[in-house]
């Protein structure tokens, strides 16, 4: 097997994605033995908990600000009654006091229900809600109103080197926060952080029989992107030749308001896209922001979610499906690919960056094969861009991997005996087969690795219940809302790209252009924090440099003519 992952957090919007990434896979091991298709253990640790039974925890290193993780044990221990994953999770609502609001630990009460899988009658005997009943309260417990931090829906157990908290810096407040790249590259450079941060990571990359690598979860838009900076360097540097994917995490941007913040965040961006990408593997951008540059843009929407973009508990769950899928070419039970393959299939030509794209959930008619639905978006695949750049319809890309995973084996069935197919598609037998040879008539000439699974991404609380009537029980579309009351939807289809795509160029290169126009003599506060100017400078040319490796010759329009620029 390609071995095991070490995962680190950095900053509160990461911490958010990690939150529900994790209890997606706490909700995965939960599923019957026989439809589990990842491995549990690339991501997750197994350790004795109380009583000697075996429990699994994330093997993750997170770092936070001073008022960034609540009710969390301040050793970084989790919550203080600990979860046990191989059982049923129930959440309570507690009434709100007088004159004030929910509680922002109202979700996390547990219950070790582990007993129900051995015997339902057990757990019968103990008194335990219904399920249906607990799912009720779980979702008004995660209303969103009430999720204001990232441990007010982080339903796993955690180990007590998960969590380091960086106490120079709050959380959240006027002043005394971490918004400047500089600071977080100073952070770094502190001898006792460097040593806290190494001490983690040896106590997980010790107890691995392989390490294949790092996945590293990183705020964009603030001073985390220096803090990313410098640990990928470390990474680099300490872990030669283990996979680095870098995933550059950022909110939607509701208010532009401040335009010091504004440009803070463009520069931090920016300096974070450089420096992340020169040490990493692979590096993505990921977002439901239309931008990531100084022009707002609409976020993302999805035909199928009603989401609000303005809640990260919403936004980030979202980006938690996707980034599960994506990742999966390198955890699955079937296949030997690792980190470092995925990154070596995409990442040739100095391209580094990539773009993600995902369909959550993939709008799959209930009843209808693989084919039936394909040939339905034989023009324009069903995804949209989770990369915050001015979405288009990308005809052509020079790589990508792409899985597709949440249909039953019923649903493969591409034709019937006897029959004459309807298109090329039904002509093929295998999932496998009938998603390349769509995935080649799309993107004709391009690189195309692709994976199916039958394990569907679960969406039980906490994970946001903000789907449309149309969709079943299982995620699957329907014609019309049904007639009775709807249920929750507890799991869903869910297809996800990662694409070396020109449209990296408009991206990159709308960026720097926004950067170039910026008169730096009225941010030297932001220099102040540690960043040269002629360092600043330098950061974007290779800006530059990066987005023309995305150019094919049909970007002139957005190009224009570089050399004024001179």
């Amino acid at each position: 097997m390609p071995g095991e992952a070490v995962t680190l957090q950095l900053g509160h919007y990461a911490g958010c994605v990690g939150a529900h990434w994790w209890g997606l896979q706490a909700s995965a091991l939960r599923s019957p033995a026989e439809a589990v298709e990842l491995r549990a253990t690339a991501l997750l640790r197994a350790e004795r908990a109380a009583g000697g039974r075996e429990t699994l925890t994330p093997r993750l290193v997170a770092l936070e600000l001073k008022g960034g993780v609540g009710a969390l044990r301040p050793g970084g221990g989790g919550p203080e009654a600990p979860v046990a994953w191989d059982g049923e999770v129930a959440a309570y609502l507690e009434c709100a006091s007088a004159g004030g609001s929910a509680p922002r630990d109202a979700g996390r009460r547990t219950e070790d229900a582990s007993s129900e899988r051995k015997g339902s009658s057990s757990s019968s005997a103990q008194g335990a809600s219904p399920a249906p009943s607990r799912r009720r309260l779980s979702q008004e417990v995660y209303s969103g109103s009430s999720t204001q931090l990232w441990s007010d829906y982080l339903n796993v157990r955690l180990h007590p080197k998960s969590i380091y908290v960086i106490r120079q810096y709050m959380h959240d407040g006027d002043c005394g926060c971490l918004e400047a790249f500089g600071q977080g590259e100073s952070l770094l450079q502190d001898p006792g952080c460097i040593e806290e941060l190494e001490d983690r990571l040896h106590f997980y990359v010790e107890e691995c029989d392989y390490l294949q690598g790092f996945q590293v979860l990183c705020d964009l838009h603030n001073g985390f992107s220096g803090v990313g900076a410098k640990v990928t360097e470390l990474l680099c540097d300490e872990y030669s030749g283990k996979g680095i994917l870098t995933w550059g995490l950022a909110p939607v941007i509701s208010n532009m308001g401040d335009s010091q913040k504004n440009f803070y965040r463009l520069m931090n961006t920016a300096l974070g896209i450089v420096h992340l990408s020169s040490h990493s593997s692979l590096f993505c951008p990921l977002s439901l922001s239309g931008s990531l540059g100084i022009k707002p843009q609409p976020p993302v929407t999805f035909p199928y979610i009603n989401y609000d973009a303005s809640l990260d508990y919403h936004s980030s769950a979202v980006l938690a499906a996707a980034l599960d899928t994506l990742t999966a070419p390198y955890r699955l039970c079937s296949s030997q690919g690792s980190m470092m393959h995925l990154a070596e299939t995409l990442n040739f030509s100095g391209r580094k960056v990539v773009a993600a794209w995902a369909s959550v959930p993939f709008p799959a008619l209930h009843g209808y094969s693989l084919p039936d639905t394909l040939c339905a978006y034989q023009q324009d695949v069903p995804w949209k861009l989770l990369s915050s750049c001015r979405e288009r319809k990308v005809s052509c890309c020079f790589a990508q991997s792409v899985v597709l995973r949440g249909l039953c084996q019923e649903s493969h069935i591409s034709s019937c005996p006897g029959k004459q197919p309807t298109s090329p598609l039904h002509m093929y037998e295998s999932t496998e087969q009938i998603l390349q040879r769509y995935l080649h008539t799309v993107f004709p000439g391009a690189f195309s690795t692709s994976h199916v699974l039958e394990q569907p991404c679960s969406t039980l609380p906490p994970y946001p219940q903000f789907f449309s009537p149309l969709l079943t029980r299982q995620g699957f579309l329907l014609d019309k809302p049904p007639s009775y009351s709807s249920t929750a939807v507890e799991s869903i289809p869910v297809l996800a790209a990662l694409q070396s795509s020109p449209v990296l160029h408009t991206l990159l290169y709308s960026l720097y252009k926004d950067l170039q126009q910026l008169n730096m003599r009225r941010w030297a506060s932001f220099f102040a924090a540690g960043v040269e100017e002629d360092d600043f400078q330098e950061a974007l040319e290779e800006l530059r440099t990066l987005s023309q490796c995305y150019e094919t010759g049909f970007e002139a329009e957005d190009s224009e003519d570089e050399a004024d620029s001179d």
